[in-house]
């Protein structure tokens, strides 16, 4: 429901001065480009299921449906927010205060898009609006230099947009890779076909975004582009692709066009669609180590939804900076370690998701990624962990050896369980209490990086639902797998003292060959979260980083603060550690966001980012700022077009998902107190 009129406009806050089956569960995972951009969240009423693409889910196995996740949306249901964590700040996103359209800051917090708000009609809230799966990096001749991407819905439709930074995150200007359409002939080696031997193919949305430098000063920006089909459209075209464009030597202020294609999967016809692979969740790095072997090479590694029934991660790379890439190269090669293939005709490791490769000064490529095959998934039992692991190649992207177990997790618990029965299909955060606010899908994912002073030195940070302060000694128990969706399910979730998600720590010194959480089980194993405050709350969605020195900096929402843990609000915080061992913490945003509305509470994205040359530079999806309506019977003869915040059902307000960062210092043990996002004087305890 919409509420009075209201004006934005003068704000208390500032603004920027210009200068076989199942026996896996779905974790949330996130499906193609598709899922969060392309079929969940198409606008239906708010009961009843959305579309889906008829040829493309029927060819799917249970696994693999499991992997993408169910495309029903159920309604929210009512919940209460506290009101004295009801959020105050509501920087001004509406009104122009400069020719660069709305910045706005929250104290040291500064939005990184800098388009104004989108009155969107309240059917289609986030449709024509919402930022969010944030990715940063900095140039490394110049760490003043930063670009930032995300997904970005102001279009109408989710698209691949960024922003760069000239003055080291201070003030932002929004940047763009033309991405409408590409060759209609993609060349063979990356390619199942050639969209119909037309000239141009064109794309309708995209997302799932990354973004890296090289040594020479070029900017890299990785895009998923694709078709939606019908019923959504009366197109019924299901193509999709991987693209890269380049900055080449102006700090992401434009880019090459057309994009190069990494991967193209043609889906123009219904035979085309129903035996094509559908391309989902690339991430890209470049080698930007000045002496390595595979200096500026760059690196994209994806996952590939098989007819078979498979979904492998594969890998490819570019050598002549990013205007042609290889032909794939299998990265989640065979290893005992997969125990469980599904009764499916291609073996092995052979359903994984969210990936991720970097690389080390030696030029090793690392490519660290969520596994399902592991021997507890053979047999159902109350044991619900999965696994993380890594596959290195040492010969640029062309080969890559077995994988290594980094470490067991817990995925977080099934939602429609424990939050009312909202967002079937999905995993989520849930609040504590009686409340079921919190409802955005969301899963566990690692993220890794090497030591710049030791290249022996491999880390790996994980969230997991069982871990050393939640586990069986306060209630949390794992209790297998709810066979209708798949997800995890635990004794203690809603408890107060019960479960709580955090990031662990997983450690190799010998180049990747082993991991501190190789033979540990994730109740021993070292975690990020070492606050008192943070062992009876949930942290989630880490990205880490290593400075110049090698420090470790690891970013990640948190609910430590306030009553962040009983309402469903949300903060960021920011650790660091020398020894990866003790870890210092600092609170990064200056008050805590709502739980999201747009997209009916159920998407977020599915990860942050964090760059950190010297200070660190964490990005994140943020909703304190409101969402505005026409409101109730304005913009008709009579009644001049007035404006309204709106009501949810879940949150104080209707509000929206920017994108904000801040400059830090890194926390280390020892230091200090932990400092609230307003000062960058504090360090963690």
């Amino acid at each position: 429901m919409l509420s009075a009129c209201v004006d934005v406009h003068g704000s208390r806050i500032g603004r920027h001065t210009p200068n076989t089956e199942a026996k896996v569960r779905y974790r949330y995972l996130r499906l193609l480009a598709a899922l969060p951009l392309a079929a969940v969240f198409l606008y239906q009423p708010a009961a009843t299921p959305l579309p889906v693409h008829a040829s493309q889910y029927a060819k799917m196995t249970t696994i693999q449906k499991r992997l993408l996740s169910s495309v029903g949306t159920r309604a929210l249901t009512q919940g209460t927010v506290d009101e004295q964590e009801q959020d105050t700040a509501t920087p001004n996103t509406y009104y122009p205060t400069s020719d660069d359209g709305c910045p706005a800051t929250l104290g040291s917090n500064v939005k990184v898009n800098q388009n104004c708000l989108n009155l969107t009609d309240a059917t289609l809230q986030g449709r024509g609006q919402a930022q969010n799966e944030t990715a940063i990096s900095h140039d490394p001749n110049n760490p003043q230099h930063l670009v930032a991407t995300f997904n970005d819905y102001r279009r109408g439709d989710g698209n691949c947009y960024g922003a760069f930074s000239l003055d080291g995150g201070k003030t932002w200007t929004d940047t763009t890779v033309p991405m409408s359409f590409t060759s209609g002939h993609p060349p063979a080696a990356v390619s199942t076909g050639d969209f119909g031997n037309v000239a141009r193919q064109y794309w309708q949305a995209g997302g799932d975004t990354s973004v890296a430098w090289d040594t020479r000063g070029n900017a890299y920006f990785s895009c998923q582009v694709f078709q939606r089909g019908k019923p959504t459209t009366p197109n019924p075209d299901v193509s999709s692709a991987f693209l890269v464009f380049r900055s080449t030597h102006n700090a992401g202020g434009s880019w090459n066009f057309p994009g190069r294609y990494v991967r193209a999967s043609a889906g123009v016809t219904s035979a085309e669609a129903a035996a094509n692979p559908f391309l989902d969740k690339q991430y890209m790095t470049v080698d930007n180590h000045v002496g390595s072997p595979f200096q500026d090479r760059v690196y994209v590694s994806w996952t590939e939804f098989a007819a078979s029934g498979t979904a492998f991660i594969y890998e490819a790379f570019s050598s002549d900076y990013g205007e042609t890439f290889s032909a794939k190269h299998l990265v989640s090669v065979s290893t005992p370690l997969c125990a469980n293939d599904y009764g499916l005709a291609v073996g092995g490791c052979n359903e994984n998701q969210f990936s991720q490769p970097f690389t080390a000064a030696d030029g090793s490529l690392y490519i660290v990624y969520d596994n399902y095959n592991n021997v507890e998934t053979k047999t159902p039992a109350a044991d619900n962990r999965n696994q993380v692991l890594v596959s290195k190649s040492t010969d640029g992207g062309v080969t890559f050896g077995v994988p290594v177990k980094v470490a067991s997790y817990y995925d977080l618990p099934d939602c429609p369980t424990y939050q009312g029965g909202q967002d079937f299909g999905r995993a989520c955060v849930p609040e504590k209490g009686s409340t079921a606010n919190s409802v955005f899908r969301a899963t566990n994912y690692p993220s890794g990086s090497v030591n710049p002073r030791d290249p022996s030195q491999v880390v790996v940070t994980i969230g997991s639902y069982i871990n050393k302060y939640s586990n069986e000694t306060n209630g949390c128990t794992p209790t297998g797998i709810n066979p209708a969706t798949g997800n995890n399910l635990y004794s203690g979730v809603k408890d107060p003292n019960g479960c709580a998600n955090k990031i662990l720590v997983s450690v190799s010194s010998d180049s990747g060959a082993s991991f501190t959480g190789t033979s540990t089980d994730p109740r021993a194993l070292t975690t990020v979260n070492q606050k008192s405050a943070q062992r009876k709350t949930d942290q989630w969605w880490q990205w880490e980083a290593f400075t110049k020195d090698g420090r470790l900096a690891v970013s990640y929402y948190d609910r430590q603060y306030g009553t962040d843990e009983v309402t469903g609000f949300s903060d960021f915080s920011l650790s660091g550690s020398r020894d990866f061992v003790n870890f210092g913490t600092r609170r990064v945003t200056t008050s805590s966001s709502p739980p999201p509305t747009q997209f009916s509470g159920q998407f977020w994205g599915d990860y942050t980012g964090l760059t950190a040359p010297d200070k660190a530079y964490p990005i994140w999806s943020d909703t304190r700022p409101l969402e505005l309506f026409l409101c109730p019977g304005s913009g008709t003869p009579g009644h001049p077009p007035a404006i309204c915040t709106g009501s949810a059902t879940n949150a104080p307000r209707a509000n929206d998902q920017d994108i904000f960062t801040a400059a830090l210092s890194i926390p280390l043990a020892g230091d200090g107190g932990d400092e609230g996002g307003n000062s960058d004087s504090g360090q963690g305890d």
